[in-house]
This record gives C-alpha cells, structure tokens and sequence, in this order.
C-alpha cells in the first residue's frame, strides 16, 4: 500500500507518518520510485504500537525509540520485553532515599512483598511509588487504613495475573507491549474508577437506609 493508504487505515496523518520515519520510529516501506514506497500489515501494526507508546503513555521519541529497539532486538526475552515495556510507562515517584520515615516505607513494602512471595526488581520505580503512598499514609495517622496493605497487594496480584496472562497469549511482540503500555495507562484509569464505584456501593450498604435506592449525588460544578 502507498503511505496515504497507510493514513487512511492506521488513522495517522501522513506528516505524522513522515515524522516518524525520520525518528527512526517507524521502518522505511519498499522504495519503488524516487519519493515512492510501499508500506504493509506491519508499518500498521508498529504505527499501533507507536501511538500507544506516544499517545497513551506519554512516552517522549526518544523513550519510544528505546522500547521499539527492544522490540526488534531477536534475543531479547519475553520477560525482558515487558519488563521494558512497563518501566517505560512508570512514572517515579518524588522520593527523598536519605529521609528516614522513606527508608522505613520502603522496608515495609519490601517485606510485605517477600512475605508474600512475590518476584519483583528492587530498583522498579514503582516500589518507590508503594514505598510513597505508606510513608504518607502513616504521615497523616492513617493507620487504620494503612493496615489493609494486604489487601491492596491480594487485589493487585488477582488483577496483574491475568493481565500479563492475557498480554502473553498475544505472542507478536508488538502487540504484547502495546499491550502492557495500554493495560498500564487505560487499567490504571479504569481501576481506579471500578473502585470509586465499589466505594459508593459499599458505602449505601453500611450506611443506606435498607431497601431504599442510595442518595443523589451533591451539585456538580462544571468547570
């Protein structure tokens, strides 16, 4: 197909595409005359997977590059693949390693997660983020809530299994990082909406009047 073809069924304008090609981003089609050249399935797929890396997860050209590099990389593992793919996406968490409350949290997350058996890279950004969230929790005399730590995790492990389960079984590279960086960007937002839901529900039912429909939400302000 010719690179307005190419637009038309990825959705990617052509300077777009263009613009990808001189990053090195997408590969070059066919050359079939001077300025001519023929894509196929598989600049569809890679523009798919480069959007998501840009578009979804916020990826600078230059982050994108390394993760489309790991893709094309024949050695490269498929748990090295997602592990790649998912650092890619984790955002670090603006963490103070001297301060001593830090230190603590992170011990903690790091000792929950060895209790509970779990395999996991002690550099990932996102214990950081773990380590954060119960630092700041036990900063503000949550304590009450902090003690349901297991529970995040059992909620966590249950989703994550058959996450990776799923973008596994994609098998093509290229899909399943497309996979990973999606799942983590949209699964997040979708989680922590479900759970927002899950709290009024459980709200109405130890708070709610029995049989009666929960009340109407308060006055929205739009913005």
């Amino acid at each position: 197909m010719r690179i307005a073809e190419l637009s038309r069924r990825s959705g990617v304008s052509i300077p777009t595409i263009k613009f990808y090609l001189r990053e090195g981003l997408l590969p070059p089609g066919a050359a079939t005359a001077a300025n001519q050249a023929d894509y196929t399935e598989t600049h569809i797929r890679r523009l798919g997977l480069i959007r998501a890396l840009i578009d979804v997860g916020r990826l600078s050209v230059a982050k994108a590059r390394e993760v489309l590099a790991a893709v094309g990389v024949d050695d490269t593992s498929p748990i090295e693949l997602l592990g790649t793919a998912q650092h890619a996406v984790i955002r670090a968490a603006p963490t103070d390693p001297d301060d001593p409350a830090t230190r603590a949290a992170r011990d903690d997350v790091t000792a929950l997660l060895d209790r509970l058996g779990w395999q996991f890279d002690p550099r990932s950004p996102a214990l950081d983020q773990a380590a954060e969230a119960v630092r700041v929790f036990r900063a503000l005399g949550q304590d009450d809530l902090l003690s349901l730590l297991d529970t995040y995790a059992e909620a966590a492990a249950l989703v994550a299994g058959r996450e990776v389960a799923a973008v596994v079984a994609r098998q093509d590279p290229d899909r399943m990082v497309e996979g990973v960086v999606i799942g983590t960007v949209l699964g997040e937002a979708l989680l922590d909406a479900l759970r927002l839901l899950a709290q009024q529900n459980a709200s109405n039912r130890l708070l709610g009047p029995p049989g009666q429909p929960p009340p109407a939400l308060g006055p929205v302000t739009k913005l």
